[in-house]
């Protein structure tokens, strides 16, 4: 009686295991395969094939918004590129698949442009049914799918094995068909574009001009136009002259920006074979870095901290040339701050010079300096409107100061959006910049004698310098692979004899900064970390809701931060309250077993 029931109880055992299976081997090969990222559907032009007569499969896919396919193994990094394996057999051949239309992209991990699929695409399958397979009533089609699925954050392989399959009949004549088959089309190249933007050189001229005249009312450059108002407000009350040269020298720094974006483009397409994506420089966390800090150091030209002044034995010779280049420079910027916020017809202009011979491509870029600049040189060149513009006063110090806070929220907005381990580096080094400019700029005067001015000035830069070097780097990778706060995972540790080492620390404190990098940044400790197998946990106490932050006063009974804790089994725990306690550390963990 046992042994029956023991049968019955494995067949049933048996029966859940294979109804378990089941949606796990439809998700693997079945006419469609979908989770949270991709759906993919098979679907057959014909129900009815004849024997010796050619048909096409359609491969239907729908991925969630942000992911991609890589389209092209020239491209792609590695092999993850998408592929489509179709199962062949005696009955059936097989040609070669036709992609649809793919997008650039550009990948942060190659640094280049990249073809990929997005949103939703199709990619066709053309096969013939061979003549041996007249006597067969239906086929199966199977088609396998490999490659990586990625987003902006992350990459996943496809899962193994991935297929989709339909059958279909055997027939006297085709089915009527449910979809056409598309012509085939070349294979692009890694710069070329959709063909979509194949429109005349004519068209993109102009194109490109009216992009670059929208370049002028982009939020992103409105910090800098009361500067150029003021520029020229300064100018018109001087020749005319005077003030077209200067206006002409404003347009120049702007094209001097475009042309070294159509130079980047041909080292690019000749050195690389990519293509430059427009904005790819705010990309670039030391680029953003450095424009957040212009932001700064303008804004407190703005206050008045500082003026750019010329010893006067040469400013009258010098006079035309350092107003001609600080013009160029403010043309330059304007139109470097008009990269990050763009409408969608500046990106068409430029992708269609991306994907045109290096000639038209750079014609069609200098067009959008053009574009940019035309403004400008149309309001100098007309004396008449600047005879009508109100006489210098206390108003043009009020928009001064009023430009120097939009500024400084521009310059908070760029340092926001660098990583994390950067972004307060780089706001420290802002506050400190500014006390440096502002020893520049106000502790000395007119009067002040002319060692003690420069004894200043250097000092100022020397330490402007030195905060730099110490400050902007990104900072290198901890030697030592610290563990979230768990106050079950340290007991367990402790009961299982292991040594623990806790690290109290916070954002906010200085000290705690300074024991990173004195203590722990040691390789020998963090070599005798590893060796010892000790568990090491950083305990972050930067608010007061934090575990940490609770445990380090209920438990530990400790008043504040940094304190750094080991725990030996069978032994009492030691403790470091000082900043400099890396040799007593060291000395502790080599007496461990």
């Amino acid at each position: 009686m046992d042994k029956r029931k023991n049968i019955k109880f494995s067949r049933l055992l048996k029966a859940l295991l294979v109804l378990s299976l089941m949606p796990v081997a439809l998700a693997q090969s079945a006419q469609q395969f979908a989770d949270d990222v991709v759906n993919i559907t098979l679907v057959p032009q014909h129900d009815t094939v004849s024997a010796g007569s050619s048909s096409a499969l359609k491969l239907h896919f729908k991925l969630k918004d942000k992911w991609h396919f890589y389209a092209s193994k020239e491209t792609a990094p590695g092999e993850m590129n998408l592929k489509v394996i179709p199962r062949e057999n005696e009955s059936i051949t097989f040609s070669q698949p036709l992609l649809g239309e793919s997008e650039k992209y550009f990948d942060k991990s190659s640094g280049k442009q990249v073809d990929v699929f997005s949103r939703e695409f199709d990619i066709y399958i053309p096969f013939t049914i061979n003549e041996n397979a007249a006597d067969k009533k239906t086929i199966e089609l199977q088609i396998t799918i490999d490659g990586s699925i990625c987003s902006d954050m992350q990459c996943r392989l496809m899962p193994a094995d991935t297929s989709v399959d339909t059958t279909v009949n055997i027939g006297e004549s085709l089915s009527e068909a449910k979809f056409n088959l598309p012509a085939p089309t070349a294979k692009k190249s890694a710069v070329t574009i959709d063909s979509r933007l194949s429109y005349s050189i004519w068209f993109a001229l102009m194109l490109a001009f009216v992009a670059g005249l929208t370049l002028n009312i982009m939020p992103c450059v409105w910090p800098v136009l009361p500067i150029i108002v003021l520029r020229i407000v300064d100018q018109a009350k001087k020749k005319q002259g005077r003030s077209f040269t200067m206006g002409l020298a404003f347009c120049a720094g702007i094209l001097l920006f475009f042309a070294g974006l159509a130079v980047a483009n041909i080292i690019l397409h000749l050195f690389y074979g990519a293509a430059l994506q427009w904005g790819d420089q705010f990309r670039n966390p030391s680029f953003v870095a450095a424009m957040g800090l212009l932001m700064v150091v303008l804004a407190l030209f703005m206050f008045d901290v500082f003026a750019v002044t010329v010893p006067s034995s040469i400013s009258s010779k010098t006079s035309n040339t350092g107003g001609f280049i600080s013009t160029i420079g403010m043309g330059t910027l304007a139109a470097i701050l008009s990269t990050p916020c763009s409408f969608g017809i500046l990106a068409a202009a430029f992708a269609w010079a991306q994907g045109q011979p290096l000639l038209p491509a750079t014609i069609v870029i200098m067009t959008i300096g053009i574009g940019m600049a035309t403004p400008y040189l149309i309001l100098t060149s007309m004396p008449a409107v600047l005879k009508k513009l109100p006489k210098p006063g206390k108003w043009m110090e009020l928009i001064k100061q009023t430009v120097g806070f939009i500024l400084l929220v521009i310059a908070v907005k760029l340092m926001a959006a660098l990583p994390d381990d950067r972004r307060m580096r780089v706001i420290y080094f802002a506050v400190l910049l500014s006390f440096c400019i502002w020893m520049w700029g106000s502790w000395v005067s007119f009067n002040t004698n002319k060692i003690k001015k420069y004894i200043i000035r250097i000092i100022a830069v020397t330490l402007a310098l030195w905060m730099g070097f110490s400050l902007l780097p990104a900072p290198k990778k901890s030697l030592i692979d610290w563990g979230k706060y768990d106050a079950q995972k340290i007991q367990t540790a402790i009961e299982d004899n292991r040594s623990v080492l806790i690290k109290f620390t916070a954002d906010w404190c200085l000290s705690c900064q300074t024991v990173e990098k004195i203590v722990y940044g040691r390789k020998d400790i963090a070599d005798l970390l590893k060796q010892k197998n000790v568990l090491v946990i950083k305990a972050d106490t930067t608010t007061r809701d934090y575990e940490a932050t609770k445990a380090l006063k209920n438990i530990y009974n400790e008043p504040g931060v940094p304190v750094s804790i080991l725990f030996v089994p069978g032994e009492e725990s030691l403790r470091w309250r000082q900043i400099r306690f890396a040799d007593s550390l060291k000395t502790a963990l080599e007496k461990l077993p």
